[in-house]
Order: structure tokens, then C-alpha cells, then sequence
């Protein structure tokens, strides 16, 4: 962030006489709640979305596995036209950064005095030999929701008895450290319960992973003949895919697949680098504080996107870094000094459908970084009963509900 005067000179309209606009691109839980935020804080805020609806990748896992139709992840956009914002289904092409100008694909040009960026993730397309966009139709990742999540979940209800499903794992960093976990715990539960047979391989890019200690628990109980979880010492990453011959390679072995779910590495959304908001590392270092950009002023990144330290790319951390960059963006525009936040994200995955476990924890801002708050957090017990983990999954449901609702309507 730039500090002292400069921030307050940066804060200013750029225009005599009118008064500070705001652009938000992209409008799901960091955008739409960024959105929301400004509005109700009387500024003059454009949001821009290609889209004409959302597909929510939390609790996508379930629709893989028949728990739920891909409707439960589907939400309009109608609430947010109503909520003293100006609603643009276009696609951000490019950002003018040096005259505050973001150009649309239909030609519009939206002049503004601050932009906050919320494109999610992209797929590196290019990270594993052989998986490209081609290919990821006959091996779905089904990291974005929507056609994806349909496509995984009707090859794994068409897959025969005895087969042989294979679902990889990237390294860190990206988006939902937890999700491939709960996915693969998932699987094994549909592949248990339906084509009891058959048998889950987990390839996994690194030796640990969020919540580990508690999914292997769970796994060793629930699924100890479905799910053979392979990390990265034990040749565990992915070296090549023939999507094809639906053969996956690592160092040390080859598989054959009847189902492959292959998760790559990925990067910050198109247009935070076309902004110039990425570093070498593909995602964007910001200000912990305002979450603006520490490579162009003016422009603030939120999300999946952004390099938050500690805090995880996850929903729930994008609902809760759209509500502090709205109100920072709020006092950078009067001309304040916006305060040292405290933010708080909470993820909650399912074992099985009646046994859920969740991580949660508070960060602020520390050494340029977001840091964890020491006590604050916490995981769920390792001995916890089967009542306690139910309740834990009927909790996931529950915010997922209140989430939806707060940002979308």
C-alpha cells in the first residue's frame, strides 16, 4: 500500500467535481460482498460480470457424488442489481491502470478512481504434460463449477463395478486447500456404498495437507480398502496424463483409470496479470491491511487471487476480504486511514455425508503478510463422536445457506 499523503492524493476523484467510482470486477464471494459493501456505504459502484449466473464450487463435491442436483450451486444475479449498484454482464478485456480505465468486451469503457479485482483462479492448462483443456473433457478437474462437476459426476455414476478412479492433488498454493481431500473422501463414500469393488487412488503433489490428521482418521475407519492416498515421497505427483488411453503417469508408476479427476496447478484470474497485478509466482501480492496491490496503486485484489499469507483461498475468506477491502476503499476514497483488519475464515468438509470436519482461524495483518492470530483458531477434536461430527455436517449446510443468502439474496 502507499502510505502517508500519496494514499490520500490516490483517494481523491480524478475528475473535479465527481465523485469517486468504483469498478468490481468479477461477482462471486469476494466480488458480490465488495459490491454489496460500497453500495451500502453510499459509493458509486460498477460491477462487472460475464456471467449471467453463479456456479458456487463450495459444496460442489456433493453434486459429483449425487448428494445434491448442480441447481443447489446455481444463483442468480437478481438481488445484486437491487442493491444500489450498477450490474454489467461483460467480460473485463483489458486495464488501464496509468488512466484508470477498465475496457469491456462489448466496448464499454469504465473510467474509475479505485478497482477491485476479484477474477477467482485460472487453470495452468500448461503445468502437467499432456492435461489441457482438450484433454480435461475425458479427465475433469471440476475445479470451476458447473459443467465440470456434471461431467465428473456422471462418468463416476456410469463407471463400472471394479474400477479404478484416480484423483489428483496440486501443490500448494490453491484454490480450497482442503477440497481434494473432501472429494476424495467422497468418492470413496459413493464408491463404498454404490460399487462397493472399486477403488479410489489419491496422487498427491505434496507429503501433508489441511486437516490431515483428521481425514486419515476418518479415511483408516471408514474407507480402508477404497482409498490408497499417495504422497509426494512416495511418487505421488503427476508427471504426464494420456487422456486418451485415460492413463495417469507419475515417476514411479503408471494407472490406468476408469474415472480420472486431474486438479492442476493454477494461478490468479486473466485479467489481475493483464492488469499487471501478478507476480513471477502467477498469483498477487496486496497490502494485508487494504488488500491493495503492491504493483499497481489504485487497485485492489481480493479472493482466490490474492497472496493472503496464512488465510486460505476459500469462500469464506472471500466473503470476509470483500467486506474489509469495501470498507478500506470506503476511507481511502474520504481520504482516511483505513484500520488493521481482523478477518476470520472457517472451512468445513464432509467425510461422509453425516460426518463433517472443519479448521478455523483468525488473521491480521503482520509483517506485510496475513498472519495467524496465535489461539485464536482451532480444528475439530481428533476423538470427537459420530454425533459431533454430524452435527458438524449439518453446520456446513447451514453456512452454506447463510452464505449464499448474505451475498447473493
Amino acid at each position: 500500500m502507499i502510505g502517508g499523503a500519496a494514499a490520500v492524493a490516490l483517494a481523491r476523484p480524478a475528475r473535479g467535481g465527481t465523485p469517486p467510482r468504483v469498478v468490481v470486477v468479477g461477482a462471486g464471494f469476494g466480488g458480490a460482498t465488495a459490491a454489496r459493501g460500497l453500495a451500502a456505504g453510499g459509493v458509486d459502484v460498477t460491477l462487472v460480470e460475464a456471467a449471467d449466473h453463479y456456479v458456487a464450487c463450495t459444496g460442489s463435491n456433493a453434486v459429483v457424488v449425487g448428494l445434491r442436483g448442480i441447481e443447489a450451486q446455481r444463483f442468480g444475479y437478481d438481488a445484486l442489481g437491487r442493491a444500489g449498484l450498477r450490474l454489467v454482464h461483460a467480460r473485463a478485456e483489458a486495464v488501464d491502470p496509468a488512466a484508470r480505465r477498465v475496457s469491456l468486451g462489448d466496448g464499454t469503457v469504465l473510467p474509475y478512481d479505485r478497482l477491485i479485482l476479484s477474477p477467482g483462479i485460472a487453470l495452468r492448462f500448461d503445468a502437467v504434460p499432456g492435461y489441457d483443456a482438450q484433454a480435461a473433457e475425458a479427465m475433469p478437474h471440476a475445479w470451476k463449477a458447473g459443467a465440470q462437476t456434471v461431467l465428473l459426476a456422471r462418468q463416476l455414476a456410469a463407471m463400472p463395478e471394479g474400477g479404478t478412479v484416480v484423483l489428483s492433488a496440486p501443490a500448494n498454493p490453491y484454490r480450497c486447500p482442503p477440497g481434494p481431500y473432501e472429494r476424495a473422501s467422497l468418492i470413496a463414500h459413493f464408491l463404498k456404498t454404490r460399487k462397493p469393488r472399486a477403488k479410489l487412488i489419491l496422487l498427491d503433489a505434496k507429503d501433508t495437507f489441511s486437516k490431515q490428521k483428521l481425514f486419515a482418521a476418518a479415511w483408516a475407519r471408514l474407507y480402508p480398502d477404497v482409498l490408497e492416498w499417495v504422497p509426494l515421497a512416495a511418487g505421488g505427483q503427476v508427471s504426464e496424463v494420456d487422456a486418451a488411453a485415460m492413463v495417469v503417469r507419475t515417476d514411479f508408476a503408471e494407472v490406468k483409470a476408469d474415472v480420472a479427476c486431474i486438479i492442476p496447478p493454477q494461478r490468479a484470474g486473466h485479467i489481475a496479470a493483464l492488469a499487471g497485478c501478478a507476480d513471477r509466482s502467477g498469483w498477487c501480492p496486496i497490502d494485508p491491511a487494504t488488500f491493495e496491490s503492491r504493483l499497481v496503486p489504485g487497485i485492489h485484489v481480493i479472493g482466490d487471487a490474492a497472496i493472503g499469507g496464512a488465510m486460505p483461498k476459500s469462500a469464506f475468506s472471500a466473503n470476509a476480504q470483500g467486506k474489509v477491502c469495501a470498507q478500506a476503499v470506503i476511507d481511502l476514497l474520504a481520504g482516511r486511514e483505513p484500520q488493521s483488519p481482523r478477518l476470520i475464515n472457517t472451512c468445513w468438509s464432509l467425510v461422509a455425508p453425516d460426518y463433517g470436519i472443519s479448521v478455523a482461524g483468525v488473521f491480521r495483518p503482520t509483517d506485510g503478510l496475513l498472519a495467524d492470530v496465535p489461539g485464536a483458531g482451532g480444528i475439530s477434536p481428533l476423538d470427537a463422536p459420530d454425533a459431533v461430527r454430524a452435527q458438524e455436517a449439518a453446520y456446513a449446510e447451514s453456512w452454506y445457506r447463510t452464505i449464499t443468502r448474505d451475498v447473493f439474496g
